[in-house]
């Protein structure tokens, strides 16, 4: 069995010039597949509530929902880093709100969180990262700003847009973040960011230059049809052998062709 992965491993990534490879996952089959491919980092994402639930946006995921997905995919992984995304007014209101947040993250068993958000959060960094917990940051499109945004847009295409997230990610990195999620920005900007910054800067739809990229798992395996990101590649139509499959074994019980002798008692 292969060591854990830690922070201090997705630092020496960067150093050696390794890509990193991470995925967003959700429950313990999907996590144990990931892990056993090589995953690095497994973030279990609050894009859950899209994916998972149904939901049109990450608002309305609650911290208390997340903590079993988390238990779920810390117990099908033995080398991937796991990291738990903090929901929309789980860290924002206070400190302390973010503190206590992340200590319930880490007790359901990651071994670090992500957060939104840039200059603006670096004390409540700075006292996750005191209480003993590392925090991963995410810059560009935050989807919990999306009403902010208005929709899911490129962040960074003007100047002084671009200027403000280099900004933000250097304070992220001062603040102690062992690595930032850039979210659909210019690649020549996330570049610029990726070469100035000592730590993992992670892309999804932030081009190439990057130190690694992250997906959502569902949507590589074709298994989320709702819509799909210019910055999606998909390995696989999960959704239409699925849809195949079940309708074979309906096809098969209607017509008394399951079970069969060899599947009885």
């Amino acid at each position: 069995m292969a060591d854990r992965l830690n922070v201090r491993s997705i630092l020496e990534f960067k150093k050696r010039g390794e890509q990193i490879a991470a995925l967003a996952a959700y429950d313990y089959f999907t996590a144990k597949f990931l892990d056993r491919a090589g995953v690095d980092i497994i973030l279990v994402g609050d894009s859950m509530n899209m994916v998972i639930f149904g939901e049109k946006s990450t608002l309305t995921l609650r911290l208390e929902t997340m903590l079993p997905h988390i238990r779920a995919v810390s117990a099908g992984t033995e080398r991937a880093l796991v990291v738990g995304d903090l929901p929309f007014m789980s860290y924002q209101p206070s400190v302390r709100d973010a503190v206590l947040s992340s200590g319930e993250m880490i007790r359901a068993g990651a071994q670090a969180v992500k957060l939104e958000g840039g200059r603006a959060f670096r004390g409540h960094i700075e006292a996750i990262i005191d209480a003993g917990i590392p925090v991963m940051g995410h810059l560009g499109m935050t989807p919990q700003s999306v009403n902010k945004f208005g929709g899911y847009r490129l962040v960074g295409k003007t100047e002084v847009e671009a200027e403000r997230v280099l900004d933000a990610a250097l304070a992220l990195e001062d603040a102690g973040v062992f690595s930032i999620v850039l979210e659909k920005v210019p690649a020549e900007l996330a570049a610029k960011v990726s070469e100035s910054l000592s730590i993992p800067i992670i892309g999804i739809g932030a081009g190439a230059e990057c130190d690694g990229q992250i997906l959502v798992v569902n949507d590589l395996l074709g298994l989320f049809d709702e819509f799909k990101p210019k910055f999606v590649r998909r390995y696989a139509e999960l959704s239409n052998i699925i849809t195949t499959s079940v309708e074979n074994y309906v096809s098969d019980v209607k017509n008394g062709a399951f079970p069969s002798e060899e599947e009885s008692y």
